[in-house]
């Protein structure tokens, strides 16, 4: 039910808040946040946590744009508005004068599609706010991607909007492609100060490190751990914490950011005519906060190493923002296409399927790059996200240590150089440790069953090795690669395990023999030994790895053994995998 609108004379101000992980949520408010621009309004674009929730009842147009996470969480930087939010506390009618909109960008291949957005209108519907438009569930498996929910949202948006403030039917919006004022201007120094990379400074006294105070964290190894003829490259990386405070227990995270290649570098400079080595200060032209990771001043340097995202496959906002500083006309033209919403299929031709990255795509232009101006780097060019990795160890069985298992990206593309991850690996590593979706039971007789064939086995071994230096024996493992010659991780450290008597050890090789085998045919196979914990001893079950077919596989072999060993109908073992679910017995961690 969507509430009829009122008419208001005045001109709105529009507020466009966002919950991004990944850095998607945030692009599609920026893009949101210039289409306003252009229709004359005043805008304001921030993160959910970077704005005051108690002001929300006196604000009258909203967006929201939000990402799911994980298995339905909302994103870092919405978490605490989000807590707020759901506050039982809160009147029914507090958000009576909002006028709002949902965008949630989602991936329908993940069980909890859009979750964050279809919770979140209702609960600002349940509180007294007027939804202007129907929640928008965006989807990344679409073959267009998310812009082909996104596209028509908007203009339903923007059509809403101008009947709601009939003042706007009469102004001209500014034309598409006239470039906005940028974010920034750049001040360039004329004499050289000594500058210190603020990432490899060690947090001082009892702080623990975070996203803007990492940890230089030594690589004490790097060691490759699937057989030389297997084609993937897979790592066994440790890394010395001793002295940072650093504590974490199984199912955590840790998070790194990554760098551009000094090749890249080097090419953006020489691309726009940039000297690494001069050193600038920045202002902001609104009243927004210059980014906390950037040191003031900075160089150029080390804005393009370590801030500026070239190395990745731009969105269409890149293009968009392109096309406004082109004066050639054949490549703004084809600038002006990919921008466009007739011009997807082309862009994705052009651009995603080869995995051509925004420093190529500036080389594929010259004249435009060429008159790129300094100041819209910032504009054009998103921060460098960081990258998660499982922890694969404990700190009671590997003191003062950090490991993680990491499967090397290479693709092979139609574009001569080929497809690399950014550079993540010299002799220190800024990183800090997040705190990951699993949990595992503290109760010292219950029965933990882990699911995590490939590198999804990673938070598992250090799942084992804490319950292990904390007596807990009753661990069941599936794990499953293609070869137990080539890929099988940790092979020593479980066959340990299996010989003290603390882990049951199931195993699928899938290319070792004539019929593929995998993780849940082995769990099929257990189906005794599965219905006996789960039923009798209230074993917790996970699963971790690739969110292709696996996890719901390994779903559907479980609630057969419900079925069979349990006499369970269909529709009582998929209300029994529901409640271990509900309760955190059921818990899944996957990713695409």
């Amino acid at each position: 039910m969507y509430l009829s609108v009122s008419f208001t004379m005045s001109t709105p101000s529009l507020l466009i808040l966002y919950g991004s992980q990944t850095g998607t949520a945030q692009d599609t408010a920026q893009r949101i946040g210039r289409q306003a621009q252009r229709r004359w309004l005043q805008v304001r674009v921030l993160p959910l946590d970077d704005y005051n929730v108690a002001n929300l009842i006196s604000e009258s147009l909203v967006v929201f744009v939000c990402a799911t996470t994980g298995q339905g969480d909302p994103p870092d930087n919405m978490k605490k508005f989000w807590r707020f939010l759901f506050r039982k506390s809160l009147p029914a009618g507090s958000l009576c004068q909002l006028d709002c909109a949902v965008l949630g960008l989602g991936d329908s291949s993940y069980p909890k599609f859009n979750f964050v957005a279809k919770k979140l209108h209702k609960r600002l519907v349940q509180l007294g706010a007027s939804a202007l438009v129907p929640v928008g569930l965006a989807d990344d498996q679409h073959d267009l991607g998310q812009d082909a929910v996104i596209d028509p949202w908007l203009k339903a948006f923007w059509d809403k909007v101008c009947v709601l403030y009939p003042s706007l039917a009469g102004v001209t919006p500014l034309r598409e492609y006239e470039p906005l004022p940028p974010k920034y201007v750049f001040h360039f120094l004329d004499t050289v100060k000594e500058t210190t990379d603020g990432r490899m400074r060690i947090p001082e006294g009892s702080a623990v490190p975070s996203q803007s105070h990492p940890f230089p964290a030594r690589l004490v190894s790097n060691r490759r751990v699937t057989d030389a003829s297997h084609f993937q490259d897979v790592r066994h990386i440790e890394f010395d914490i001793t002295g940072s405070n650093i504590e974490f227990a199984a199912g955590d995270v840790v998070m790194m950011r990554p760098c551009n290649a000094p090749e890249d570098v080097q090419q953006f400079c020489q691309l726009l005519k940039l000297d690494p080595n001069s050193q600038f200060t920045l202002s902001a032209t609104d009243n927004t906060a210059v980014p906390a990771s950037l040191p003031q001043p900075c160089t150029v340097r080390h804005l393009v190493e370590s801030y500026l995202d070239i190395a990745a496959v731009p969105r269409r906002s890149f293009f968009e923002l392109l096309s406004t500083f082109s004066t050639n006309n054949l490549e703004k033209e084809k600038l002006i296409e990919f921008s466009s919403a007739e011009g997807q299929d082309e862009l994705h031709s052009y651009c995603n399927r080869p995995r051509r990255t925004a420093l190529e795509v500036l080389a594929d232009f010259p004249h435009t790059t060429a008159e790129l101006k300094v100041d819209y780097l910032l504009d054009l060019f998103p921060e460098i996200q960081p990258r998660s990795f499982s922890i694969a160890s404990s700190l009671k069985a590997h003191p003062h240590r950090l490991q993680i298992l990491v499967a090397v990206v290479r693709y092979k593309t139609k574009l001569f150089k080929p497809r690399k991850g950014l550079s993540i690996w010299p002799v220190y590593v800024p990183l800090w440790v997040k705190k990951g979706s699993m949990k595992f039971p503290k109760e010292m007789d219950t029965p933990v069953i882990m699911v995590g064939p490939g590198t999804g086995v990673a938070p598992f071994r250090s799942a084992l090795q804490e319950r292990i230096a904390e007596g807990k024996a009753d661990n069941v493992l599936f794990f499953g690669c293609r070869s137990e010659f080539k890929d099988f991780h940790f092979k020593t450290d479980w066959e340990e395990m299996r010989k003290a008597g603390q882990l049951a050890l199931f195993c699928a090789f899938s290319r070792d023999q004539e019929d593929k085998v995998y993780v849940q045919h082995r769990v099929e196979e257990q189906s005794k030994l599965l219905w006996d914990l789960i039923a009798n001893k209230g074993a917790y079950f996970y699963i971790a790895g690739n969110a292709k077919q696996m996890p719901a596989s390994v779903c559907d072999a479980l609630k057969a053994a419900f079925q069979q060993e349990g006499g369970l109908s269909v529709q009582e073992a998929d209300q029994m995998l529901d409640a271990m679910e509900k309760t955190g017995r059921f818990q899944s961690e996957t990713w695409s």
